[in-house]
This record gives structure tokens, sequence and C-alpha cells, in this order.
């Protein structure tokens, strides 16, 4: 099915569309997520979904926003849940998103990490150092602050 979408009936293959690319203009948005465009203008005033703008102030939804829109839906229509408790679930939904994007790139570094040492690299940057008490700094020093005493 994603093949078909990508091909037309002649035969040219198109360019996957980017999600984040905002091209979708307020009618065509709510045509695609099954709603009435004052329902997405309702929802980018409560911060829900919040399209980009164009220079004439027109919103412009991307797919990820549409996909987004769907959801609300879902969540509003079939599971009954309010607009204030979807909001948090969004909300939930990006944190989590951002602590992935984390642990992808802490994965990427330590890899990194263990082929220079597999490698026999031996100039590898402490990522952080731990004391006995349990305390973590990062860096490869501990630094202290120094407490100013009194001049005598």
């Amino acid at each position: 099915m994603a093949r078909r979408a990508k091909v037309l009936a002649e035969g040219t293959d198109l360019a996957p569309i980017d999600e984040d690319a905002a091209i979708f203009p307020i009618s065509v948005a709510a045509g695609l997520a099954g709603m009435h465009p004052q329902t997405l203008r309702g929802y980018d005033r409560l911060g829900l979904v919040v399209p980009s703008r164009a220079k004439g102030r027109g919103r412009r939804y991307t797919a990820r926003d549409i996909s987004r829109l769907r959801l609300v839906q879902h969540l509003s229509q079939e599971e009954g849940i309010n607009l204030n408790g979807i909001r948090r679930i969004l909300e939930m939904e990006s944190r989590i998103d951002r602590l992935n994007e984390q642990i992808d790139q802490l994965t990427d570094t330590m890899r990194q990490m263990q082929d220079a040492e597999y490698h026999g690299n031996a100039d590898l940057p402490r990522v952080f150092t731990a004391e006995s008490a349990g305390l973590v700094h990062m860096g490869r020093t501990i630094v202290r602050a120094q407490l100013a005493l009194p001049s005598r």
C-alpha cells in the first residue's frame, strides 16, 4: 500500500511527503481529518494542534498535524476524554518522544565510545565521574564550589 501511494497511474515515482512540511490549508486539513474547519480553529486556540502560518497569516497544516487531529478526534469521540485530558495526553506523548530521542543519542554515543575503546583508542572523553557517595558529575573532574573564608 505504501508503494502504491508513491506511484502514479502513469508509473512515475513521487518523492515521499515530508511529515513536517506545512502544505495543507485549513480546508484540506479539515477534510483529511474528517472535521469542520471551525473545529480546527478551536483546537488551535486551545493549543491542541497549532499549525504553522503562511505569509498571509493563513493556517498551514503538516501531515503530522493531521495525524494529531485524528488522534484528538478519536480520543474525544470514541474514548470520551475531555479536551483538558487530551491536552495532557498529547503533552505526555511529546515528552516521551523527546526522551526517546535522548535515549537514541545516548545509545549512539555509547556505541561510538565502545567502538573506540575496542579499537584501542585510549583518549576517550569521560562522560561522567561518580563519587563513592553516589553523586554524579559531568566530565572527568569533580568541580567543587569553594567557600570564601573571611580574611584576617
